[in-house]
């Protein structure tokens, strides 16, 4: 898992809202060598509780260690795989793009075309939000880099399984 082999994996965790669990999750993270290729932490509909979207690659058997081991610590109180299910996704960027008086046309084409939206104007730039799949985020950035990117943030992915019921943290 430490050069990234095998396929991405999305975990979702469910964890004590407290301070020091967040540095707990990365720290067992980093001592086993394992990279995480994106995390996102939120409270929960019970503001007692965060859930944790970690997004790793790795085989079965690499994720059955971190899920092990993720359930091993103290303040975590459910780790799923969710990565089998069918599951909507969404991650959100922000795409701070250089934009001449006659480039802006341009981009608010490919930017309506994305769905997206323009959230800050200047003279030089202007400031792209996108919500969807890290491949339609990947995309947009793709077609905004000859225009210049200057800035560029992610917020990694969320995910919740589909259907009516919640996804299974029965322990």
């Amino acid at each position: 898992m430490a050069n990234g082999n095998g396929k991405s994996h999305t975990l979702s965790v469910l964890v004590a809202n407290k301070p020091g669990v967040l540095t707990h999750v990365s720290g067992l993270f980093s001592r086993r060598g394992y990279n995480i290729d994106s995390l996102t932490v939120g409270v929960t509909e019970n503001p007692e509780i965060s859930r944790m979207t970690i997004v790793v690659h790795g085989d079965e058997h690499v994720i059955e260690q971190v899920t092990k081991q993720l359930n091993k610590l103290i303040d975590i109180i459910k780790v799923v795989d969710i990565s089998p299910q069918e599951s909507v996704d969404r991650e959100l960027a922000l795409i701070k793009v250089s934009a001449s008086p006659e480039s802006r046309g341009e981009i608010i084409q490919i930017v309506n075309i994305f769905r997206a939206k323009i959230v800050d104007v200047s003279a030089k730039s202007l400031i792209i939000e996108v919500t969807g799949s890290t491949d339609k985020i990947n995309a947009l950035e793709e077609l905004m880099r000859p225009f210049g990117i200057k800035e560029m943030v992610r917020t990694g992915k969320v995910a919740l399984v589909r259907g009516a019921k919640p996804t299974q943290f029965d322990r």
